[in-house]
C-alpha cells in the first residue's frame, strides 16, 4: 500500500481548504493551551471547578498530550477514503478506538512512561472517549470492529510522526523512535493492547470513588477535567476553522476578556427590572433581598410564592462577583417556559450581546417575542448567524443566561453541547430556581453536582421537603432566612404571615360549577388544576360551553406554536385584575409562573405541588388585606400519575390547612410536618463514573409512554423547512407512543427523532387530545 501524500482530518468542502490532520492535532493542543491556560482566568476557574488547583500544570500537560493524540486513529484507508468521498467506505473501527489502542502499543506505553507527570489511564480515557461512543459493552463497545475484520493503517505518515514530536516537545521526552503495524486486525499486537486496555480501564475504574465507597477522588477529578478539557479543545479547534477564525485570536478576544462586574450586573439587570416593577419610580429593595446577598457561595434560599426571590437572587450574584472574578450569571429553570419567562423579565434587559436564552426551543421563542416585544426586549435583534453557527461555542461570549438545568448539567450524563459549555459555567455564577420540582433523576443529578464540584451556587424555592433540604445542606448549602434573620426580615414576614387562603375540601362538582360561574359573573379570575392532561382537555370542553368568557386551556401536550399561545394568554389573564379570566391547567402552572388568581380549584396533589399551586392565588395581595382566595381542593378519580403514599400524606396535608385566613407561613409549616421523607440520594452520574468509557444519557427521569411527534397535516410544511434548513419547532409536540403511526409511508426525508401522529386527534386551543377527550 502506497503512503497517501497527505492525510485529512475533515470533509472536504468546496471553497475551502483542506483540514490536514496534523493541522488539526495542533490545532486542538493549541486551544488546549490557550483556553486552559493555568495563568489566565478561565485556567484558573476551570481547575477550581474541578477541585484540582493544585494540579493545574500536571492538568493542562495531560490535556495537550491527549489532544495530539485523539485524532491519529483517523490514519486509516477506510477513514481517509470517507473523507475524500471515493467510496462508501464506512468506519469498520471508529477512529478513536484506534487512537485508544495506539495508547496501549507496548512501545508508545514505554515511551511516553519518560515523563512521570503523565497518567496514561487518563490520556487514554480522554481520547477514547472524546467522542461520546465507547463503552464496555455494545452499542459502543471498544475495539469490536462494526465492518471489515482488517483496516490499513498509515500510522507511519509524516503527518503523525509530526505529531508525536510535538508530543515530545510537550512531554519532554525523547522522540518516539519505534514502528506502528501496517494495519489493524483480529490478533497479535491488537488483540494484546485490547485486553491490557480492558484491563486498565478496570481497574481506573475500581480505583475511582462511587457512592458508599471510597477511592482516589484527586485522580478522578483529574480524570474528569482532562475528558471534558478534551472534548472542549477538539470543539474550538474544529469549530474555529470550519468558520474561517483564528484560533488564539478568537479566544483572546472571548475567553480572555474582563470579569463580569458588580457594577455592570446591578446597571443590566437590577435596575431596569427595579424600574419595571416600580412603573415610574424605582422600586425599593426588601430587606431579605438586600440581606441574602452577603450570604455565601452556597446558599438555599427558601421564601414563600411571590416574595421576589428572583430579584433576590440576582442581588445575591451581584455580591459574589465581588467575592471572586466570574464572566457570567446563569440561571436555570426546570422548564423552557419558566426559562422564557425569566429571560423576559430580567436578562432580556441586558443588552443584546450579553444576554442569552437556551433551551431547545430558544430559537423559536426569541423570534416570537420579536413579533410581540416587551419592554425589555423592544428594539433587540438576538439572531446572531455567526455565533449560531458554532453552536455552543457561540455562547462563551455572553455575560446573562436564562436556561433550563439540561442545558448547563447535561454534561453530569454527558450531553455534548452542555460539556462544550463547561469552561463557561466554571467562570460563572449559578442559579436553580424551583428546586423542590425535580424528579428524582434531576435532584439526584443536582445533589452530585454540588457535591463534585466548586462554583458559587444559589437555590431557591418556595417548598422543600425536609429530606431534600437536609440533602443540600450536606452539600454545604446555608439556608435562607436561618433564625438570626427573622428579626431584620419584617418585610418577608409581613408577605409569609399575611392572610391569603380559604381553603376546604370540596368533592360535589355542582357546588364546585357553581362557584365557578359566580367567580365570573365577579369579574374576578379563576385557575383550575388537574393533575392529566385528559382530565384537563375533558374539562375545558365542558365548562367552555357553560361560561361565556374565553377558556385558556395549558398543558404540555400541545404543538409548540400553539402552546406558545396557551401560554401568553394564560400569563396575560391572571396578570390584570380589571376583567374575568378562567384556565384549566396541568402541573404546567405550578413553577415560576406569575399566575394570581381569586378562585383556585386544584386535584389533590403531593405536599410540595399543591403549595405550588396555592402560590398561584392571591399572589401579589393585589385585592388588599381583607380579600381572601377561595382554594378549593378536590379527590381526583385515579392517583396516576402519583403514588398512593404521596397521596395518603397530601390528605393529612390539606386537613392540617384547612380553614380561612391561612398564610404561606402556615403552609410551610404544614409541609414541613406532612411531606413525605424521601431516601438517601445517590449522588451518582455518568460523567463521574464512566471512567475509560462514555455514553449519552438523561439527568431527568424519561418517559417511556412518550415520543416526539409531528401531525400528518404538517408534512408538506415540514418538508419544505427541512428542504431549506429552517426550524421545525412550531410543529413539534410531545405524544402519547401508542398514538404514532405505521412506519409504512413515512417520509425518508423527516428526521429519525419525528414520530407521526394523526392531526385527527388534535384541537388547537385543547391540544393532542388524550383518550378521556377525544370525541
Amino acid at each position: 500500500m502506497s503512503m497517501p501524500t497527505s492525510l485529512l482530518a475533515k470533509s472536504l468542502r468546496p471553497g475551502h481548504p483542506p483540514v490536514t490532520l496534523a493541522k488539526h492535532l495542533h490545532d486542538t493542543e493549541e486551544a488546549a493551551f490557550n483556553v486552559f491556560r493555568p495563568d489566565r482566568r478561565w485556567g484558573v476557574a476551570y481547575c477550581r471547578f474541578f477541585r484540582i488547583p493544585e494540579q493545574a500544570d500536571r492538568f493542562l500537560l495531560n490535556l495537550r498530550v491527549a489532544a495530539l493524540f485523539h485524532d491519529i486513529g483517523k490514519a486509516n484507508e477506510e477513514f481517509q477514503s470517507m473523507l475524500t468521498r471515493r467510496t462508501d467506505a464506512r468506519q469498520s473501527l471508529r477512529h478513536e478506538h484506534i487512537s485508544a489502542l495506539v495508547l496501549h502499543l507496548p512501545a508508545v506505553r514505554q515511551w511516553l512512561a519518560g515523563c512521570f507527570a503523565l497518567d496514561l489511564e487518563i490520556i487514554t480515557a480522554a481520547v477514547l472517549s472524546h467522542h461520546l461512543k465507547a463503552a464496555e459493552d455494545e452499542p459502543w463497545s471498544w475495539g469490536q470492529p462494526r465492518g471489515a475484520r482488517r483496516v490499513a493503517l498509515l500510522l507511519d505518515h509524516e503527518q503523525v510522526r509530526d505529531a508525536l514530536i510535538r508530543v515530545a516537545e510537550v512531554a519532554r521526552i525523547d522522540r518516539f523512535v519505534g514502528d506502528f503495524p501496517t494495519d489493524w486486525r483480529d490478533g497479535t499486537p491488537w488483540s494484546d493492547a485490547l485486553e491490557q486496555g480492558r484491563a486498565a480501564a478496570r481497574a481506573l475504574s475500581r480505583a475511582l470513588p462511587r457512592p458508599g465507597r471510597d477511592g482516589d477522588l484527586p485522580r478522578r477529578q483529574l480524570l474528569l477535567a482532562v475528558k471534558a478539557g478534551l472534548i472542549v479543545a477538539d470543539s474550538v479547534a474544529s469549530g474555529l476553522v470550519r468558520e474561517g477564525h483564528a484560533i488564539q485570536g478568537w479566544i483572546d478576544e472571548v475567553v480572555h476578556r474582563p470579569p463580569l462586574t458588580p457594577e455592570e450586573l446591578e446597571r443590566s439587570i437590577i435596575a431596569p427590572r427595579l424600574r419595571q416593577v416600580g412603573n415610574l419610580e424605582p422600586a425599593k429593595l426588601h430587606s431579605f433581598q438586600t440581606r441574602v446577598a452577603k450570604r455565601g457561595p452556597r446558599t438555599l434560599l427558601l421564601a414563600a410564592c411571590g416574595a421576589g426571590k428572583t430579584l433576590a437572587a440576582w442581588c445575591w450574584a451581584e455580591q459574589q462577583l465581588r467575592e471572586r472574578p466570574c464572566g457570567r450569571v446563569i440561571f436555570l429553570y426546570p422548564t423552557r417556559g419558566t426559562a422564557t419567562e425569566g429571560f423576559r423579565d430580567y436578562v432580556a434587559w441586558a443588552p443584546e450581546t450579553d444576554a442569552a436564552l437556551v433551551h431547545g426551543s430558544a430559537t423559536y421563542e426569541l423570534d416570537a417575542m420579536a413579533e410581540n416585544p416587551g419592554e425589555s426586549v423592544a428594539g433587540k435583534q438576538y439572531a446572531d448567524e455567526a455565533s449560531a453557527r458554532l453552536f455552543a461555542l457561540g455562547l462563551w461570549s455572553k455575560r446573562y443566561f436564562s436556561a433550563t438545568v439540561d442545558q448547563f448539567l447535561g454534561f453530569m450524563e454527558h450531553r455534548y453541547a452542555s460539556l462544550c459549555l463547561l469552561p463557561a459555567l466554571a467562570d460563572s455564577i449559578v442559579i436553580l430556581d424551583e428546586v423542590h420540582s425535580y424528579d428524582e433523576s434531576l435532584f439526584r443529578t443536582l445533589v452530585a453536582f454540588l457535591e463534585s464540584f466548586d462554583v458559587p451556587t444559589l437555590c431557591m424555592t418556595a417548598t422543600l421537603p425536609g429530606s431534600r433540604r437536609d440533602e443540600l445542606s450536606a452539600r454545604g448549602l446555608e439556608t435562607f432566612p436561618g433564625p438570626e434573620d427573622r428579626e431584620h426580615l419584617h418585610d418577608l414576614e409581613a408577605k409569609e404571615c399575611a392572610p391569603r387562603y380559604d381553603i376546604r375540601v370540596c368533592d360535589d362538582p355542582d357546588e364546585i360549577d357553581a362557584l365557578v360561574q359566580r367567580t365570573i359573573q365577579d369579574g374576578k379570575r379563576v385557575l383550575w388544576v388537574v393533575n392529566v392532561v385528559a382530565r384537563c382537555q375533558g374539562l375545558a370542553r365542558r365548562i367552555g360551553a357553560a361560561i361565556d368568557v374565553p377558556l385558556i386551556c395549558y398543558h404540555s401536550r400541545f404543538r409548540l406554536v400553539d402552546r406558545q399561545r396557551a401560554h401568553t394568554r394564560t400569563v396575560a389573564a391572571f396578570k390584570q385584575i380589571a376583567s374575568p379570566a378562567i384556565a384549566i391547567t396541568t402541573q404546567v402552572c405550578e413553577m415560576s409562573l406569575d399566575l394570581d388568581a381569586d378562585l383556585l380549584v386544584t386535584e389533590l396533589a403531593p405536599c410540595s405541588a399543591l403549595v405550588q399551586r396555592f402560590g398561584r392565588a392571591n399572589r401579589h395581595l393585589a385585592r388588599g388585606p381583607d380579600f381572601r382566595a377561595q382554594v378549593l381542593v378536590t379527590s381526583p378519580p385515579r392517583e396516576l400519575p402519583y403514588q398512593p403514599d404521596e397521596m395518603v400524606a397530601a390528605r393529612a396535608f390539606v386537613a392540617a390547612i384547612s380553614g380561612k385566613d391561612i398564610s404561606q407561613q402556615r403552609l410551610g409549616e404544614a409541609l414541613g410536618e406532612h411531606a413525605l421523607a424521601e431516601p438517601q440520594v445517590r449522588a451518582t452520574a455518568r460523567f463521574l463514573t464512566g471512567g475509560y468509557y462514555a455514553t449519552e444519557g438523561s439527568i431527568r427521569d424519561e418517559s417511556d409512554h412518550l415520543v416526539t411527534a409531528v401531525l400528518d397535516r404538517d408534512l408538506d410544511d415540514l418538508e419544505k423547512a427541512v428542504r431549506v434548513r429552517g426550524a421545525l419547532d412550531g410543529y413539534i409536540l410531545s405524544a402519547p407512543k401508542r398514538a404514532v403511526l405505521p412506519v409504512e409511508g413515512r417520509p425518508s426525508w423527516l428526521p429519525r427523532y419525528l414520530s407521526v401522529v394523526s392531526a385527527q386527534r388534535y384541537d388547537e386551543s385543547l391540544g393532542f387530545l388524550m383518550e378521556e377527550a377525544t370525541p
